[in-house]
């Protein structure tokens, strides 16, 4: 197709709840004077962007397209095609829409649902746990919309600010009342990467300031020199995962080592009960600025209700002790491990 010279902008609306999540794609579209492409669209044709692109070059229209994804699309994928240089788009909002009365609960489900693909247009042997799927588009968003409020008392209400405001300290924040006001906000201007940094992110860059404050939510930054013993770790990790079902720990993320893996840096991630240790590279592969991923443990913890002191107790209980360091990797060779294995085609 043709393109034209001036990009059309995009605001894109993400989140867990479809009925709140349409409603509000057809309000902004309105307020925009935009043409909307709703999510059964998306799920249904992998090309739905490219087709609209298509209709707003055939007819007069505004330039401005409000696209609804739904939540089995993952947000970076999202970002990914609506900001490629191939693509005519101009990515100027993220919004994901928060279900205020549910959220903690949906941190805490171990659901898995299947991602969509543009082969099988939604139908994926791929999976990824909703929790998942929502911290991220919280963390990547640009705006940050809650809609069933009006349930909350006050003092749930600044909680579940505070917790939003962890995961995505640099996003804005909005409410919808139950007549469909949303205050006004100033505009952001085009989306960027650099603007939607993750609570995590910035709990290790040393730049975390959310906006609002609660005694019962914690961010914190974990750090420490020794290594994991993976035995240990496996065994801690197994009985947070029991006790994030009632909602602790929801979020951390980072980076970490294990003593049987000495030269590979992993990526630590987990949201609610879901919790994974992947590669993120070789030791010998990072640059100057990355050097310090290359010593043992940093790692940003975010929950509602858990006591730090004992967190930290626990993870420190988890690396070397010092007769285990003294040892060597002749030594830590011998550890059980019951982590998947790190293939090299992984980095």
């Amino acid at each position: 197709m043709e393109r034209t010279l001036m990009p059309t902008e995009v605001t894109a609306v993400v989140g867990a709840c479809g009925p709140e999540r349409q409603r509000y794609a057809r309000m902004a579209a309105h307020q925009r004077g935009a043409s909307v492409v709703p999510a059964q669209q998306i799920a249904a044709s992998g090309s739905a962007v490219e087709e609209a692109l298509d209709h707003l070059l055939r007819g007069p229209g505004t330039g401005r397209l409000v696209v609804e994804y739904p939540l089995h699309h993952p947000v970076l994928h999202i970002i990914g095609e609506l900001t490629d240089a191939d693509v005519p788009t101009e990515l100027t909002d993220l919004v994901c829409l928060v279900d205020a009365a549910h959220l903690l609960t949906d941190l805490s489900s171990a659901e898995q649902l299947p991602l969509a693909s543009d082969q099988d247009c939604g139908h994926s042997s791929v999976y990824a746990s909703r929790a998942e799927l929502i911290v991220t588009q919280i963390e990547y968003a640009s705006l940050v919309v809650l809609v069933n409020t009006d349930s909350l008392r006050a003092h749930q209400l600044n909680r579940l600010l505070t917790l939003i405001s962890c995961l995505a300290p640099k996003a804005d924040i909005d409410m919808v009342d139950s007549s469909g006001h949303q205050a006004r906000r100033r505009d952001r201007g085009s989306f960027t990467m650099e603007q939607t940094h993750a609570g995590w992110v910035s709990l290790l860059n040393g730049d975390f300031a959310p906006r609002f404050h609660d005694s019962a939510v914690t961010a914190l930054r974990y750090e420490q020199m020794r290594p994991f013993h993976p035995g240990r770790l496996d065994d801690l990790m197994m009985r947070w995962r029991e006790a994030t079902a009632g909602g602790a720990l929801l979020r951390s993320a980072g980076f970490c080592h294990l003593a049987t893996r000495p030269h590979i840096t992993g990526h630590w991630n987990q949201v609610g009960t879901h919790a994974a240790l992947f590669p993120a590279a070789f030791d010998h592969q990072l640059s100057p600025e990355d050097e310090p991923l290359a010593f043992g443990q940093d790692l940003a913890l975010i929950g509602v209700g858990f006591r730090a002191e004992q967190l930290i107790r626990e993870l420190d209980d988890a690396a070397l002790t010092d007769q285990e360091l003294l040892g060597g990797p002749a030594l830590w060779a011998t550890f059980p491990d019951p982590f998947p294995e790190w293939r090299t085609a992984d980095h």
